[in-house]
């Protein structure tokens, strides 16, 4: 039984041989994609309505400000609910959010609308999908546990990651494609078609059970136990803490419209390719991974990577070539990826099964949504010191972080991901 269990644990397609895993790999993967090309999208229509980074930085924060109002809240729904129909509701929810933002970005259908009123409805559809978000960030990372054994976690967050990697990177590149191709509303209606794929997958998932075990406690603290449970857990609380300063001030990639069109002086196909960037450094990490997990010294692998990944927006602030800020995202996006299975196998291994919602949602609210308060950051910091300036001053900030980690965090140096 123990060379079995061996055996399995190091098959690198041990979680691929569950057939509902599989299925759950098409959701994170359409998901992204769809989520993906849909704001690589907007991003192209508002900054050719506006030619303003900050009006940029303004989508991330219509996204932000729900995700994380809604976060806690969402957890401890998610936890007390069957996890399944929380994820159909969720897709249902981008869907009609796409068929708004497919009518917002037809010029025929907004003829004799003002601009700013476009742009004011374009961030409260944003603003909607990041109430939805709120919900599927967590009912995403507990589906996960139902659905793979405790043994595999590590390798199904690895193919997990992967896939969604995989949308990451193919969905901002076509998005940019279909956008030569076909103009932004039709690519923006090709989202919505794309939104169908996860919801046929969660119809062939079965409902999973509910591991709430807290019957009769109070509400407020049962909204606070995923804090709590993280403030206590200091490897998680730093995992988290790492990743959400390094994006939040090394956003560079929101900026990408402006850098492709004023730095770099190439058109939306280049763009494209450059947001997909960083995906497709990080897809090639973690296939890598899937073969050779990291088990020997995490931590301080994380803090490399972490400190790598600053380098990179460095290197892309200064850049002018198309060819150098290419490669600059590449290197950042395989660095990211080590970033980003280390921090996820760290979350599935050290949370209960009951509370795995409320921990993801403070992990949607400090990491996730920190990809989007950081666009409204790099958008603000441009706006304030110049474009360049603020992409530089972002990549010191991340270096920093990174040396004050190793230095309060002997947690992190010392950190073990055996199950």
């Amino acid at each position: 039984m123990e060379n079995q269990e061996t055996t399995i644990k190091n098959d690198p397609y041990a979680s691929l041989r569950i057939p509902e895993f599989n299925y759950y790999l098409v959701i994170r993967f359409a998901m992204v994609f769809a989520l993906a090309m849909q704001f690589t999208i907007i991003e192209w229509k508002v900054n050719a309505l506006t030619h303003d980074p900050f009006a940029l930085g303004l989508i991330g924060l219509a996204e932000v400000i729900p995700a994380v109002l809604v976060a806690p809240f969402a957890g401890h729904i998610v936890d007390k609910r069957e996890k399944r129909g929380l994820l159909i509701a969720c897709v249902i929810a981008y869907i009609l959010m796409g068929l708004g933002l497919f009518l917002l970005t037809w010029d025929q259908a907004v003829a004799g609308i003002s601009t700013q009123w476009v742009l004011n409805m374009i961030y409260f559809l944003v603003f909607l999908g990041g109430v939805a978000r709120a919900f599927l960030s967590p009912a995403n990372f507990s589906m996960l546990a139902l659905i793979v054994p405790r043994n595999l976690y590590a390798n199904g967050s690895t193919w997990s990651s992967s896939a969604w990697q995989i949308g990451g990177m193919a969905g901002p590149a076509l998005g940019g494609l279909f956008i030569y191709l076909f103009g932004i509303h039709w690519s923006m209606l090709i989202v919505v078609g794309v939104f169908l794929a996860p919801l046929y997958s969660l119809i062939k998932i079965k409902p999973k059970p509910i591991h709430y075990k807290a019957q009769g406690e109070r509400f407020f603290d049962g909204l606070t136990k995923g804090m709590r449970f993280v403030w206590k857990t200091k490897v998680v609380l730093n995992a988290m803490a790492l990743d959400m300063f390094a994006v939040l001030f090394g956003g560079a990639v929101s900026m990408l419209p402006i850098f492709a069109t004023d730095v770099l002086h190439v058109g939306s196909l280049e763009f494209g390719f450059l947001r997909a960037a960083v995906a497709v450094g990080s897809l090639t990490t973690m296939f890598i991974l899937a073969y050779r997990p990291l088990v020997n010294q995490p931590g301080l692998k994380l803090l490399a990577a972490v400190f790598g990944f600053g380098l990179c927006i460095i290197v892309f602030g200064l850049s002018t070539s198309f060819v150098l800020s290419f490669l600059a995202l590449l290197v950042s996006g395989v660095l990211d990826g080590i970033s980003v299975i280390i921090r996820q196998t760290i979350l599935q291994l050290k949370t209960p099964d009951d509370m795995r919602g409320r921990v993801a949602a403070v992990s949607s609210m400090f990491v996730g949504s920190s990809n989007e308060l950081g666009a409204f950051e790099s958008g603000l910091a441009a706006r304030l010191m110049g474009l360049v300036p603020s992409v530089v001053f972002g990549g010191c900030v991340t270096l920093g972080v990174v040396i004050t980690t190793y230095i309060i965090s002997p947690a992190m140096r010392k950190l073990d991901l055996k199950p």
